[in-house]
């Protein structure tokens, strides 16, 4: 008899910890596991598209070896998705473009081969846009088909939010992973800048790529980070006491929507409810062009980062992307030091933001998914976050006038991923009534 083999009836519906202890005491095996999610995944996927490479009996191959070596890693058995953007020596590497369609990678990425380490089981591969740029791939919103998934992160969003995996694997230049994740209604998590090594990531913009999660809960994707970074702090995170919080509404705020402005309130209220503190927080004078810096930075890299693409398979390049390109080798180094240097001089002022708030609120995103399948959504409300590399978290909140997932973004200190969770912890449990 199989481990596990019946004892567990949904197993599902346990959280990655949960499952991982399953595991280990053998009342859940890792095939047994495996199939639950290949099982969702055949009867969702015609209808998502979040996979960009799957191979149920790979997978499950993949499984039964965990099953044969017994209890290992703190991953031991646990499923995972992998965007396409991240290199796996078994599976064929895309980055979201035709130009990579046979491509073969001779490695993993090294956060992949760190979770296969521990023990888990990748699934497969998850839709990337173009480069982890704008130009969508073929995923649609869980919720609603006929919305966006978001991105780049599209795949990993989708998948984890249908119910087909419990974690997955995300990147962010922009608002790769907090957009997406809050136009599906999962927890998204970008860590510190560098917290995770990107070697075996096809870079986009050297000084901005992140890697992170998507998770259905603060405490999983806080493990998942946790063990990739050998970070107990973030391994075992714990709810604190009721902690303070700011509120900001950012320099564009301008762009929230009816949906964004009644999530945020909702959150206050739910915080304010659990016995948090929650101060409003001004808007700092050296954050009002840190958009815009990021999005000069972001260009002048990638088009970079890509320069053998846009020279030798310029044919296979999307329209939009190759107008990305074409507009970044136009900026000159003078202004690419100018944001920068903007950049670095708003970090310098990052104490004196946060305060004595272990957080701050702030919109993940406009509004619920856009319509269409043609873009991505804005990541207007990302870019500044990402340019400081400061650890992210987004929360589901509830529904929009669409029905379609709304969220809040909670960002801390850099390098205080830690705090920066358990305060997430903290508000997911009062916005679902639980403290």
């Amino acid at each position: 008899m199989k481990p596990g083999r019946g004892k567990v009836p949904d197993p599902t519906s346990l959280s990655a910890r949960e499952a991982a202890r399953e595991i280990a005491a053998r009342r859940l095996g890792a095939e047994e596991y495996a199939a639950a999610w290949l099982d969702v995944i055949a009867s969702r996927e015609k209808t998502v598209g979040a996979w960009q490479y799957l191979d149920r009996e790979q997978a499950l191959a993949a499984a039964r070896q965990r099953d044969r070596e017994g209890p290992g890693g703190p991953l031991h058995g646990i499923p995972i998705a992998v965007k396409d953007l991240l290199d796996t020596a078994d599976m064929p590497t895309t980055y979201g473009s035709p130009i990579y369609a046979r491509h073969h990678p001779a490695a993993d990425a090294s956060c992949v081969a760190l979770a296969r380490a521990a023990g888990a089981v990748v699934l497969g591969k998850t839709v990337t846009t173009e480069f982890a740029a704008f130009t969508p791939g073929k995923t649609a919103n869980p919720h609603n088909p006929a919305h966006t998934p978001g991105g780049s992160s599209s795949g990993s969003a989708a998948a984890v939010a249908a119910g087909m995996v419990p974690l997955a694997f995300g990147t962010q230049t922009a608002g790769s992973i907090i957009r997406p994740a809050c136009y599906c209604g999962v927890v998204g998590y970008k860590p510190s800048f560098g917290l995770i090594a990107r070697a075996g990531v096809k870079a986009l913009a050297d000084s901005l790529d992140t890697i992170g999660c998507m998770a259905r809960s603060v405490e999983d994707a806080a493990f998942f980070i946790g063990v990739l970074t050998d970070r107990r702090a973030l391994r075992e995170v714990s709810a604190p006491l009721p902690p303070r919080f700011g509120i900001c509404p950012t320099p564009v705020w301008a762009e929230a929507e009816p949906a964004t402005v009644a999530a945020l309130d909702q959150a206050r209220a739910a915080l304010l409810a659990a016995g948090a503190e929650v101060a409003d927080v001004a808007v700092p004078v050296e954050h009002r062009g840190l958009a815009e810096a990021q999005d000069t930075i972001m260009r002048f890299e990638m088009a970079r980062s890509l320069a053998w693409e846009r020279e030798e398979h310029a044919a296979e390049i999307s329209p939009a992307l190759a107008r990305m390109l074409d507009a970044g080798i136009t900026i000159g180094p003078d202004d690419y030091d100018a944001a920068k240097a903007e950049v670095a001089a708003a970090r310098t002022r990052l104490d004196e933001f946060f305060g004595e708030h272990a957080a701050i609120l702030v919109p993940a995103a406009p509004g619920e998914a856009p319509a269409g399948l043609g873009s991505t959504g804005n990541p207007v409300f990302n870019r500044m976050w990402t340019a400081l590399g400061v650890p992210c978290v987004t929360l589901p909140v509830g529904r929009g006038e669409h029905g379609l997932p709304t969220g809040v973004q909670l960002v801390g200190r850099l390098g205080d991923d830690a705090r920066l969770m358990a305060s997430a912890q903290f508000a997911e449990r009062a916005l679902a009534g639980a403290v």
